[in-house]
């Protein structure tokens, strides 16, 4: 970031701030490095919040300052107009006293008008320094306000990425501890009494011989006695065949 250039004497104990603290300081936190901040950190969900409120902060008093660079501007232009009118007003006296062959009054004259001169040029150079030190401002505000923009994202994905790696240790926590293995065992427990209640249910059903058979052993029973008719055919056709062949004997 370039240096503003320092205002002048005037302006500066009229506005009462420490301009090149402020410079200094904005030119720092333009110029940081947030990876290199944040890599050696202990806290960096700490230290990003810091960055921010100092870079807040220091928003707040360049736009400040910038304001107050303002005030004193637009009252140099009023008094550079009053300082113009004032040289033509001497301007006017002079002719009028040289009219009068008073060339002494109108010596006198043309000295407070070139006075008014001198004040009027100092003012109009001190606004341009004003005028340089405000754009340098504008600068410093659009870098600081991309920066803030910069770390708010940051600590948005330094909150996901802490948020996240908490997550993980309760989960690596919880699976490792032992209430985890008594919670499986009792499931366990469960299931064994569960296989046990049905086993019971299944061996009533046996004992009282009203079991219903499913859908699938009534079509293999269907299957098993079309093997049985085939069978027994085959069997009457043979004896049949054995009669007729001991008549003809």
């Amino acid at each position: 970031m370039r240096r503003s250039p320092t205002p002048t004497a005037s302006s500066s104990s009229s506005t009462g701030v420490p301009w090149m603290g402020i410079f200094s300081r904005t030119r720092d936190i333009i110029a940081a490095n947030f990876t290199d901040l944040l890599d050696k950190a202990d806290d960096p969900e700490k230290m990003i919040r810091m960055i921010i409120f100092e870079m807040e902060e220091t928003l707040v008093e360049v736009r400040a300052s910038a304001a107050r660079t303002i005030a004193d501007q637009k009252e140099m232009h009023r008094h550079t107009v009053k300082l113009d009118r004032l040289q033509a007003d001497w301007g006017e006296k002079a002719q009028l006293a040289l009219s009068k062959d008073r060339e002494d009054l109108a010596r006198a004259a043309l000295v407070e008008k070139k006075k008014a001169s001198d004040m009027a040029d100092q003012l109009k150079a001190e606004i341009a320094v004003l005028d340089d030190a405000l754009r340098a401002y504008e600068m410093d505000i659009e870098k600081l306000q991309t920066r803030l923009r910069e770390a708010r994202s940051r600590q948005t994905a330094i909150a996901a990425r802490l948020e996240s790696a908490e997550n993980r240790v309760k989960l690596r926590t919880l699976l490792a501890s032992e209430r985890v293995d008594e919670a499986m065992a009792r499931f366990n427990q469960l299931e064994r009494r569960v296989d046990y209640a049905e086993g019971r249910a299944d061996a009533l059903s046996l004992a009282d011989g009203r079991s219903q058979p499913s859908l699938a052993d009534e079509i293999s029973a269907l299957a098993g006695q079309d093997k049985i008719d085939e069978e027994l055919e085959a069997m009457k056709r043979a004896l049949s065949g054995n009669a007729d062949d001991s008549k003809e004997a």
